[in-house]
Parts: C-alpha cells; sequence; structure tokens
C-alpha cells in the first residue's frame, strides 16, 4: 500500500499523480508509520478503504498548544502571523489564542499611551505627584507582563482562558 509523501492519501499503484493533493506521486511511495494516529473509514459494501492522516503529523506544522502559546511571543506581530499561516488558521484553538494575543498587545499598548498622557498631565500640574505614579506604573506593566506569561503558560496547557471582555471579542471573531 502506497501513501503520498505530500499529504499523506493513498496512492494507487501506478498513478502518476496523487488523488488527494495533485502533486505528482513520487517513484519510492511512503508506507505510514503504526505510531502515527490513523483513522480508517471504509465504505458500505467494504470494498473501497480510506486512510486519513491526522493533519497534526502529517506535515512539520507544530502541535497546537505550542503554536498557541508562541501566538502570544511578540504579540499583535506573532498573532496575525498565526491567523494567516495555512495549518493553524484552521485550527479553532490556535485562532483564537492568536485574536487574544492581538487584542491583549493592542490594549496594553493604549493603556501605556494613556498612561503615559497621565503621568505627562501630572507632572506639569505638580512634579512631586510623578514620585508616586512612576513606581504604580512599574508595578502595573510587571502585572501585565506576568499576566502575559500566564497567557502563555495556559495555552501551552492546552488551556483556553478568556480575558475578561478581550477573550469574548476573541472568540466571537474566531467563531
Amino acid at each position: 500500500m502506497a501513501f503520498c509523501a505530500n499529504c499523506g492519501a493513498q496512492v494507487t499503484d501506478g498513478a502518476a499523480f496523487c488523488a488527494g493533493c495533485g502533486k505528482p506521486a513520487s517513484g519510492s511511495p511512503q508506507a505510514v508509520p503504526m505510531t502515527q494516529p490513523l483513522s480508517v473509514s471504509a465504505s458500505a459494501a467494504g470494498a473501497q478503504s480510506t486512510v486519513a492522516i491526522n493533519s497534526q503529523t502529517a506535515g512539520t506544522a507544530m502541535a497546537p498548544n505550542l503554536a498557541g502559546a508562541l501566538a502570544y511571543i511578540l504579540g499583535f506581530i506573532t498573532g496575525i502571523l498565526f491567523l494567516v499561516l495555512e495549518p493553524y488558521k484552521r485550527d479553532r484553538f490556535v485562532r483564537f489564542h492568536a485574536m487574544q494575543s492581538i487584542l491583549y498587545s493592542a490594549a496594553g499598548i493604549v493603556f501605556k499611551i494613556g498612561w503615559s498622557i497621565l503621568v505627562s498631565a501630572v507632572v506639569d500640574v505638580a512634579g512631586w505627584a510623578s514620585l508616586a505614579l512612576v513606581p504604580v506604573g512599574l508595578v502595573i506593566s510587571l502585572g501585565l507582563f506576568l499576566f502575559w506569561l500566564f497567557l502563555m503558560y495556559l495555552a501551552y496547557n492546552n488551556r483556553q482562558f478568556r480575558i475578561p471582555i478581550i477573550g469574548a471579542i476573541a472568540a466571537k471573531q474566531v467563531g
């Protein structure tokens, strides 16, 4: 029994092209190792059977939990990448974390801009009050950073944690 090296579909003997993906059938067809999860479905007559390989193991794609965690690494940049890259844009788990990463980093940027405007306005009114606002800003930044690490940790552990407002928007966008 021969399988396509590109998509893993069964290739009939002597066929020049794969019926699943259309790529040329190689001269040395590859057998599917028994360690991969297979789902076999047979027709009602039992004459034909098809073998479908889990898409995670068929290609060189990384696991969804790792992709979900990596969607948070560079904020909206990696979030957008995981929304448009081919194997991940079909995975609901990865799309949710990518969208939540985009929204969380956008909210963080908006907060930092608002915080800097507030601090500069307070410095103009009373310079000594900025001495109190600088440590508060550092504590808030540390909290945002630790929450970012927490989100990556949960995504890596296959958990879908929804940030109260941002998570609902991300879930709605993902569908």
